[in-house]
């Protein structure tokens, strides 16, 4: 196979000739892509091209991701997906850490061997680390069909997945399950409702109180009455502060749970064979949408294998194996449109009321970060 240098230098040879022939001048298009280290590298092109890319990884030999759980929209297949595929192993440190943990990790061991190469964050949080000049400009060969307002313009950060927030249920162990936050309100669910994290660093967390406050008479622009719903929620003491994962949903510690619905939905199969008998609901009061961002450590010690990491976060296969982990790809309606979507899996997926959903702005979400980072702790804890 031709390599793409090859075919950019069999061009710039045949647009010589034409111009010593007097046929004109070449167009810029045909000017050849300056090839750089992958540590420099904004594209794969510019690495030498996928194969270069490969090899270069291959040779690294080692990819170091933080904070990916297995349950968590399906990162279990796609890491084991990626070694067997290229043959690079994958050390993956702090699996149970949030976003805000994830760029605190990258600045603490800088110039370290054992740094990150690769994040998964939040928005807000993808946005912070961007604004601080932590992570590498660096753009798939899919960019272009990722959607404007999933993506940093400069390629610092692209969403790679997705979805709901969600109320998860025992109902083996809740008579009746909410299905709205004002649900949640109610005595039948004294000390019983959890979330996943702390808003402050979590962004499934986060994502709860933005939904909170939806339903509360908030809006993108302002999320304090979601802070307010929990503060109330606490009052009542219905508000949980453990941690629903699958071990303390299976004793009863955590029987209703606000996460994204890809990890409400994981718990089903989780918890199979256990009594517990868990429910999902999307609020119909709340509906909230969001994507988690995936980016490259700017000092990364496997430079080639994180840009080989995002290449295959994005592709084909890598985007299907998200809908084995009940997230909605980022690339969902593309591929159902090429047909290269897995439409059994992306069957499973529940219906969301309300049309297609919308997104706060990048200011959006920096502001209500920053309203719950100065309110939350005086809220639920002072």
């Amino acid at each position: 196979m031709v390599g793409p240098l090859r075919m950019r230098a069999v061009a710039l040879v045949a647009c010589l000739c034409a111009m010593a022939l007097g046929l004109g001048a070449c167009g810029e298009e045909n000017e050849p892509v300056r090839v750089v280290p992958p540590a420099m590298a904004g594209s794969a092109e510019e690495a030498g091209g996928m194969d270069a890319l490969v090899k270069a990884a291959k040779k690294e030999g080692t990819l170091h991701t933080t904070t990916l759980l297995r349950h968590w929209a399906n990162y279990g297949g796609l890491m084991d997906g990626f070694e067997k595929k290229y043959g690079i192993k994958i050390v993956n440190s702090n699996p149970f850490g949030s976003s805000q943990q994830e760029i605190d990790d990258i600045k603490k061991s800088r110039g370290k061997a054992s740094a990150p190469d690769v994040l998964d964050l939040g928005d807000a949080f993808a946005q912070s680390a961007a604004e601080q000049g932590l992570l590498a400009p660096y753009k798939v060969a899919d960019w272009d069909s990722i959607a404007p307002n999933q993506k940093d313009a400069n390629g610092a950060w692209f969403n790679s997945y997705g979805g709901y927030v969600a109320i998860g249920c025992d109902k083996t162990r809740v008579a009746v399950c909410p299905v709205s936050f004002a649900d949640l309100l109610k005595p039948d669910y004294r000390g019983m409702v959890a979330l996943n994290g702390n808003p402050t660093t979590a962004g499934s967390a986060f994502a709860a109180v933005y939904a909170a406050a939806l339903a509360n008479g908030g809006s993108f622009d302002d999320i304090q009455p979601g802070i307010d719903f929990f503060a109330k929620l606490d009052d009542v003491g219905n508000y949980n502060r453990g941690n629903p994962n699958p071990a303390a949903i299976a004793r009863g510690e955590t029987p209703v749970s606000i996460e994204w619905d890809f990890l409400n939905l994981k718990h089903i199969d989780e918890l199979r064979g256990t009594d517990v008998n868990w429910k999902v609901s999307i609020p119909f009061d709340g509906s909230f949408s969001q994507y988690y961002a995936n980016a490259i450590n700017k000092y990364a010690p496997h430079p080639a294998a994180a840009r080989l990491w995002q290449e295959y976060l994005a592709s084909t296969q890598g985007q299907n194996l998200r809908l084995t982990g009940y997230a909605r790809p980022v690339l969902m309606d593309v591929m159902a449109e090429n047909g290269t979507l897995d439409e059994d899996k992306a069957a499973r997926l529940p219906t969301v009321e309300g049309g297609p959903p919308t997104f706060p702005t990048d200011a959006q979400l920096k502001k209500a970060l920053r309203v719950v980072e100065e309110n939350w702790t005086k809220a639920i804890e002072g």
